[in-house]
Formats: C-alpha cells, sequence, structure tokens
C-alpha cells in the first residue's frame, strides 16, 4: 500500500463534549464494539439504562497523554492541572478526597493530575518523542480530527487521535506491556475500531482502500517502550467486513426493536 494524499479539510474542529452529545444521532466504533459483544449491551447503553463505569485514574492519564502527545504542551497545560494546594501543617499535598483538595481543584475548572501521574505523562511523551517512526508520523497532520459521513445506510462519525496527509490514521494506545500489545489488540477489538476510522473516513473522501492505519503504543510504565504498527491491509478487510456485518444486525434489531444478548443458542465446543 502506498502512502496517499488526504485532504485534512474534510476533518471538522470540534470540543471532546460538542462530540460526546452526538453519540445519539451518529454510530460510533465504540457503539459498534459494544453492539458486536452484544446487542443488549449496546440497546442498554444508548438508552441510558447501563451507564458507562465512573472515571478511572487510568483513564485521566491517557487522556492527558494524548493531549500533550497529540496537541502539545500549551494545550496539556491548558487543559490539566498537576499537584494539589499544601497543607501548612505537615507541607505535604492535601489528600485528593479531602475538602480543601476539592475546593483546590473546583477553582482552577479542570481536571487534576498527581505528581507521580504528571511524571507519567510526560514519561510517555519523551517515549514517543525518541521513536523515530513515531515522530515521522506525527511530523504533520492534525489531532483529534471528527470526521462524519454516512456508511452502510447509517450516519457515523469518528474522533481520529491524528490524521497525516500521507501516512493516514494514526492512533495511539498506552498500554502495560508492549510485549502483550498486539494481543491486546485483538482482546480490546482495535483493529476493528480502526477498520471503522478507516471506513468512515474512506466515505468521507472518496477512498477506502488506499488509507494507511498505524497504531502507535507506548507502556506506562519504565522504561516507557514505544512501538509503532502499520495494519496490514488484508486486517483491515477481515475487520471492515465483521463490523459491516454487524451493522447490517444492528439495523434489523432497530427495525424490530428487539435486542438479543447474543447468547441465546446452544453453543458448541470444538477445540481445544
Amino acid at each position: 500500500m502506498t502512502d496517499v494524499d488526504i485532504d485534512l479539510d474534510v476533518l471538522i474542529d470540534e470540543p471532546m463534549d460538542a462530540y460526546l452529545e452526538r453519540a445519539g444521532e451518529y454510530l460510533t466504533s465504540h457503539q459498534l464494539k459494544d453492539f458486536r459483544q452484544s446487542p443488549l449491551l449496546y440497546y442498554r447503553k444508548v438508552t441510558g439504562l447501563a451507564p458507562e463505569p465512573g472515571d478511572r485514574p487510568a483513564f485521566l492519564v491517557g487522556r492527558a497523554a494524548h493531549t500533550l502527545i497529540l496537541e502539545g504542551r500549551a494545550a496539556y497545560e491548558a487543559g490539566y492541572a498537576v499537584g494539589g494546594p499544601v497543607n501548612p501543617k505537615t507541607g505535604e499535598v492535601y489528600g485528593s478526597r479531602t475538602k480543601a483538595f476539592a475546593e483546590w481543584a473546583e477553582r482552577e475548572g479542570k481536571p487534576v493530575l498527581t505528581p507521580d501521574q504528571a511524571d507519567l505523562v510526560e514519561g510517555l511523551n519523551a517515549a514517543v518523542r525518541a521513536h523515530e517512526a513515531a515522530v515521522e508520523l506525527l511530523a504533520d497532520g492534525v489531532a483529534e480530527g471528527v470526521v462524519r459521513a454516512d456508511y452502510r445506510s447509517l450516519a457515523c462519525q469518528s474522533r481520529i487521535d491524528w490524521l497525516h496527509p500521507e501516512r493516514g490514521i494514526v492512533d495511539l494506545k498506552t498500554c502495560d506491556d508492549l510485549a502483550w500489545f498486539e494481543s491486546d489488540a485483538r482482546r480490546y477489538g482495535y483493529l476493528h475500531q480502526m477498520a471503522f476510522y478507516q471506513a468512515v473516513l474512506g466515505q468521507a473522501v472518496g477512498n477506502l482502500a488506499d488509507i494507511p492505519v498505524h497504531i502507535l503504543a507506548v507502556e506506562k510504565k519504565e522504561p516507557y517502550r514505544c512501538g509503532a504498527w502499520r495494519l496490514a491491509p488484508d486486517v483491515l478487510k477481515y475487520a471492515r467486513r465483521e463490523n459491516e456485518e454487524a451493522m447490517d444486525r444492528l439495523k434489523q434489531c432497530r427495525a424490530t426493536d428487539t435486542w438479543p444478548t447474543g447468547y441465546g443458542e446452544v453453543r458448541t465446543f470444538d477445540y481445544l
């Protein structure tokens, strides 16, 4: 597959909150993942019957790392506070569950990273900046661009971590151990997510097959190893086919208002 020439003007510059608010109008890769797992899970989430789990420290660190690595230090410092108020009696920062900390965080008006979390974010950023292929992939392009298009007769949207005009889609992941990342990519549906991004972008630009897709992954522990993968066309094609089969089933579920668990039939163990 050769590099392409993608018109970056196809991307919409939109805050994350505005993008999330439109999730009820547009199918996203995360919603499709839920549907592939269980139509009933998808239905309960989109109707608010099964709300998403609350924020976790790993999510905060991941978002902060994305901001610093992809959008730059100015955006990172504008979007996150580090530290907290100091207890004059101990000289230490108040705990995150204390009233003093809560009042300080409210005045800051943005998410707060502990010093250890901020150090981790800096380590992740340094690792990516030290990786030659990662630097090349992020040398030109747009971060956090939104693309919307009709795909498989469904209104869809994607928020792409990074779009390079020639190198295509670049998705940034953090992980626990780079040695297991390829297994994690299958387990967590990253390949189907990338196939969805590629397909929606392809619909918007009128060119599906030639859009390259890359994943950058960086460990959340020393020595913060960073790796880069280019997804093979056959892998994307297979994942796209499974996505499209799921989308067709989704249309049927919507038409009949029927939402099975996905485990209603007897299954057979046919391998060890």
